[in-house]
């Protein structure tokens, strides 16, 4: 039987072209491996600005591996939730990009944006969508949770600070002006209930930064908090709509609209027109301006009608006690 042809292409060909399946690019792993290890120099670089040392200096290096270690621990633990999560459901995902920031006393003194994976193809169950979702927060949690719990039962006393600050030797303890982290539900209680050494000294928020482990486990759950935010794709976003599907519109353009009062407050806070530093920052301009313009408020629809189960709805009520144990309306403060 002889084939119809057009252009010199047969009809089976055609068929052929149309039914095959698409062909997968190469992960090029070389990239993940070089921006990882990219990552761990300027997190040590970060690690090494915190302890008030020189990170230009080569010889400062190996004061930042603690600090370094434990951020790319909790940044891998959180992306490989993520990963595990989309693997188990087959879907086509990639290796973790983690995200360098050089010039700590510049730019970041964490050293880090973060790290990201990008899932390459379209998740088609609520299940599928809901286990991604939330794996990685759970398994960051848990890193920074540890690191923090660690922190606080090894802290040493207040000769630790006094060699990075020996002016609090003279002019005493420690100022209550300048960088400083929010408390948070989480760190509060732990501080609270742990038994620190009985020589131990506790610093303030605006000292925290100066011990490796509550620093990492502070920055853990402030990543945990931005990632839980109820808002397009982000993990909150992928997991309210898991739970509510359509329904999800209310809790995200409500959230949404709590940032937006936060950013406000913030402003006024910084022109000195309002003076309630607690419940606001400037810095939730940057994240209303992505969530609208980039990541977008609303969660991509798509229909699948088969409900979670009572496992993945206490899950989700978990992701949500997570969300209110790590996040503060004004998480860092400089004043």
């Amino acid at each position: 039987m002889q084939e119809n042809e057009y252009n010199g292409i047969t009809g089976s060909d055609i068929f052929d072209k149309l039914t095959a399946k698409p062909v997968k690019k190469k992960q090029r792993y070389w990239i993940n491996i070089v921006l990882f290890f990219a990552s761990f120099i300027t997190a040590a670089m970060g690690g090494v600005y915190w302890l008030g040392r020189d990170p230009y200096d080569i010889s400062n290096f190996h004061l930042g591996l603690t600090y370094a270690s434990l951020i790319i621990l909790f940044l891998s633990f959180h992306e490989f939730g993520h990963y595990f999560a989309a693997k188990y459901h087959k879907i086509d995902v990639t290796l973790p990009y983690y995200i360098p920031v050089p010039l700590p006393d510049l730019i970041n003194p964490f050293g880090t944006m973060g790290a990201v994976i990008k899932i390459k193809e379209h998740i088609k169950t609520r299940k599928a969508l809901f286990d991604i979702g939330i794996a990685g927060p759970i398994a960051g949690f848990v890193i920074a949770s540890a690191s923090l719990i660690y922190g606080f039962l090894t802290l040493p006393g207040v000769e630790y600070i006094y060699a990075i600050h020996p002016e609090y030797i003279v002019n005493g303890m420690p100022p209550v002006s300048g960088l400083t982290f929010a408390n948070t539900l989480l760190y509060s209680f732990l501080k609270s209930v742990l038994p620190v050494p009985h020589d131990a000294f506790i610093p303030p928020m605006n000292e925290i930064y100066h011990y490796p482990f509550l620093c990492a486990g502070w920055f853990g759950l402030f990543v945990t908090s931005l990632n839980l935010m109820p808002i397009g794709q982000l993990d909150g976003g992928h997991i309210v709509y898991a739970l509510f599907r359509n329904k999800h519109k209310y809790i995200t353009r409500f959230f949404f609209g709590l940032l937006i009062i936060m950013s406000v407050i913030g402003i006024l806070n910084y022109a000195e027109v309002l003076n309630y530093p607690e419940l606001g920052s400037p810095m939730w301009i940057i994240w209303v301006i992505l969530l609208f313009f980039v990541i977008k408020i609303d969660h991509p629809p798509f229909y699948d009608p088969a409900p979670l189960g009572f496992g993945r709805k206490m899950l989700g009520i978990f992701a949500f006690i997570m969300f209110i144990c790590s996040f503060t309306p004004a998480p860092i403060k400089d004043f």
